[in-house]
């Protein structure tokens, strides 16, 4: 099946960029390592950041298989020596990640503790993953809450710029990678004509969303990893036989979304999901 194939290939994308990073090893971030002072990995954001995924019960839990994880394994044999701080939140707005409220923090919030790290570490990049929290919760089973929509957004372009700001302020010469996201709520789609409306409802959703983080991160000139691109979101071509959209069945495929009860639905990735997020930010972050 084409699409298996096409998912397949994006998961032997984490072995090549491994290679490619042993190829690439040796600028400023290895020679930092050399010298013997520890050379920080830093991940900030929101669940995805911290690797979480649903145990057997359906709680949210935070693991080692997370693209973080994923990514550090590749990033070490670029950077030798490299260590991995993961500092992202479950449930992180853009707005509580400048002002606290979720988790707890020496400083009161994660951006805080963001900056204190970057002014007393070598830290070789910093990946972030921030915003999809600002609108997750407007969709519902039973549609779209477009005003709480509109905020989220507003929200996000207010708060975007003020973090990173802050953050090439705190370390104007550390790399910073950002990523877009995957539509989770496509798997409505499998649950009928309500359903299907309310996947579709949800492109345009993730559309506007991923449009507004790639036009932020573009005026700060940050590089994005087009996970939205990786998961095939855009993709609504049927499946043969199955006629199901290729995006509906990657998400499945990706995530925990159409995973029984009480496992599922989950919204975030699962192993290979998190390894083709590792991959698509390896390829984003090239040589450092």
């Amino acid at each position: 099946m084409q699409v298996k194939a096409r998912l397949r290939a994006a998961a032997l994308a984490v072995p090549i960029a491994v290679i490619s990073a042993l190829a690439g090893a040796g600028g400023t971030a290895a020679h930092a390592a050399a010298s013997g002072a520890p050379v920080y990995y830093l991940s900030l954001g929101d669940s995805l950041a911290q690797g979480v995924q649903p145990n057997g019960s359906g709680q949210s839990v935070t693991t080692k298989q997370g693209y973080a994880d994923d990514l550090y394994a590749v990033e070490r044999f670029q950077v030798h020596g490299l260590r991995l701080e993961k500092l992202g939140c479950p449930g992180e707005t853009t707005h509580t990640m400048i002002a606290g409220g979720i988790c707890s923090y020496t400083s009161g919030s994660q951006l805080g503790d963001a900056v204190s790290f970057l002014h007393t570490h070598n830290v070789a990049f910093v990946t972030i993953d921030i915003g999809a929290n600002n609108v997750d919760g407007c969709v519902t089973p039973s549609g779209v809450n477009m005003t709480c929509i509109a905020a989220g957004i507003a929200s996000a372009e207010a708060d975007l710029p003020v973090i990173l700001t802050t953050l090439r302020t705190a370390a104007p010469d550390v790399p910073l990678f950002a990523m877009n996201y995957y539509d989770p709520f496509l798997a409505a789609w499998l649950q009928g004509p309500p359903g299907q409306a309310l996947a579709t409802e949800s492109l345009t959703l993730a559309g506007d969303v991923n449009g507004l983080l790639q036009t932020v991160y573009g005026a700060f000139d940050v590089r994005v990893a087009d996970v939205a691109g990786a998961f095939l979101t855009s993709d609504t071509s049927r499946i043969p036989f199955l006629n199901v959209p290729v995006n509906v069945f990657a998400i499945c495929s990706l995530t925990w979304m159409c995973a029984p009860s009480p496992v599922g639905p989950n919204i975030h990735a699962n192993a290979v999901g998190y390894g083709i997020i590792a991959a698509t930010f390896a390829r984003t972050i090239g040589r450092l």
